[in-house]
């Protein structure tokens, strides 16, 4: 019943889809066959009136329909450009995890529940909610910090939001395993890979002690940054459901107008952004991977703030070095080495030729050197990137997809405050000095100290591996010499599974069926 709970819920995700002109927006002219009737006849579905509005109004207008959890899945989508294409990507970046507020006695009772204690007695001062998301809204306090009467934000978790997702969450992975069984072209995307991210995620965001884990891990790491800090948290005040930070008194850098007015220094502004963001995914290998302009303030000496850490990169020191090297390779146009980057790192496939993955980088390239240095995108080279590798059937990487949608989005918002912004003069003095402490000498000693660490704790183990060793290789004589032997209670349990599958499989296309009669006898 489960299945057929899921099955019921994609048909009527993909019946709002239908309704509101989504998929009729999206481009079929050039399709053929069987696509091309699809396309054809949810046109003929599609509302009148939403022939009136763009994709992206359709695409919001049914998000909102279909619910909170279609609201996150699309913004993770939407740093998913190799799933949904870059157009749909753009699209899906624009929605608005703005929700209705839900009442301040379930706010109030969510917070006694999770920290065990009044709001009263945690609160000088509790105020009503000042904005509401999908997952949380926020209300504004007061409490005593250091001596001081401060005031704080407490991100609150809306009631009955991990039922409803994690319901959804069920029909996303039914539609990812359908899409690898029946979709030949689908499975190089892992799209059961990729809603096993979207899961982890979701469940990160809906512990809060995990989002002020990763605020107190940021502090630390930036505290010495000039021209950026992170909220400080109040772990005393902060449970699962229940997260209490500093409240910041900020200009959102949304807010372009209001900042010049402010006299604050744009160009300044951004170079900052860019600086800090990088510093932090190579220094680092941790970074705010959610830095749209509302999660960005500039406070009143032009330090700027990050807010809302649900979504958080992370890459290794490997990565960090790869990374650095493709784009050092760029910079200085050796694309053979940058090639060579991407087998070292098993991004590409061994059984391709390295020259040919070369010349292909060589059209990327190219073209970039002789251009004045601020219309060169940095994102944009890595989007380019991401399309040649792909055909020479480069594996998905989310850490790096991640990466590459927070650098797009970053490098937007300081091109909004500078127009003229020179994005590689800008980045210069954070990847050179990275590169001079990792790729130099220094970088070779702590290679080298790193490899002898490995080693160390590799011959720590090495008893208990012999004993594996010799376990796994008399199980596969065993295995060799009788063959692969299942007990009768494993045998039995696999019937039983198998038979429950069939018959709820077999229930769900009835149901399915019958409803897309339904369907087709109002319509037709």
């Amino acid at each position: 019943m489960s299945t057929l709970g899921a099955y019921l819920r994609l048909v009527r995700a993909g019946w709002i889809l239908l309704r509101e002109g989504v998929v009729a927006a999206l481009p079929g002219d050039q399709l053929e066959g069987m696509p091309r009737f699809g396309w054809r006849v949810a046109k003929l579905i599609s509302r009148r009136r939403a022939g009136t509005r763009d994709r992206p109004e359709r695409l919001a207008i049914a998000v909102d329909r279909l619910g909170p959890s279609y609201v996150k899945l699309g913004q993770f989508l939407a740093t998913r450009p190799d799933v949904v294409g870059h157009d749909m990507a753009f699209d899906l970046a624009s929605l608005q995890d703005r929700m209705e507020t839900f009442p301040e006695a379930q706010a109030r009772a969510a917070v006694e529940a999770s920290l065990g204690v009044s709001v009263e007695a945690l609160y000088t001062d509790f105020g009503i909610p000042v904005a509401a998301a999908s997952i949380a809204q926020v209300h504004r306090a007061k409490i005593m910090h250091e001596g001081e009467m401060q005031p704080v934000a407490v991100k609150i978790i809306r009631p009955g939001v991990r039922r409803r997702f994690f319901n959804d969450l069920e029909s996303y992975f039914l539609a990812a395993r359908l899409q690898e069984r029946y979709i030949a072209a689908a499975r190089r995307l892992r799209p059961v890979e990729v809603t096993e991210t979207l899961a982890q995620t979701t469940k990160i965001e809906m512990d809060l002690r995990l989002e002020a884990a990763a605020i107190s891990e940021m502090h630390e790491y930036s505290k010495d940054d000039p021209g950026f800090r992170v909220p400080w948290v109040d772990w005393r005040r902060t449970g699962r459901d229940v997260l209490t930070l500093e409240w910041i008194d900020g200009i959102k850098m949304s807010n372009i107008e209001a900042l010049r007015a402010a006299g604050h220094d744009l160009e300044g502004i951004a170079v900052t952004l860019i600086q800090s963001f990088l510093r932090h995914t190579l220094r680092d290998g941790f970074f705010h991977a959610d830095m749209h302009p509302g999660n960005l303030f500039v406070e009143a000496d032009g330090t700027i703030v990050a807010v809302d850490f649900g979504i958080m990169g992370r890459i290794r020191r490997k990565e960090r070095r790869f990374l650095a090297e493709i784009l050092y390779g760029f910079i200085t146009r050796d694309f053979r080495r940058v090639a060579e980057v991407h087998f070292e790192a098993g991004y590409v496939p061994s059984h391709h030729n390295i020259s040919a993955f070369a010349q292909a980088l060589r059209a990327i390239g190219e073209p970039i050197h002789g251009q004045p240095a601020e219309t060169i995108s940095m994102a944009r080279l890595l989007t380019l990137l991401f399309e040649v590798t792909e055909l020479f059937d480069m594996q998905t990487r989310p850490e790096l997809l991640l990466l590459q949608k927070t650098m797009v989005v970053v490098e937007g918002v300081a091109r909004t405050l500078d127009p003229h912004f020179n994005m590689w003069k800008a980045s210069e003095p954070v990847v050179s000095s990275w590169i001079a402490a990792n790729l130099g000498p220094r970088g070779l000693i702590t290679d080298a100290r790193d490899g002898l660490t490995a080693l160390t704790a590799l011959a720590r183990q090495a008893p208990e591996l012999a004993a594996r060793t010799e376990r796994l290789s008399r199980e596969i004589e065993a295995m060799a010499e009788h063959g692969l032997r299942f007990d009768a209670e494993t045998s039995e349990a696999i019937g039983r599974a198998e038979a429950r599958h069939t018959r709820s499989g077999r229930l769900a296309l009835w149901v399915i069926a019958l409803t897309l009669l339904a369907i087709a006898w109002r319509f037709f």
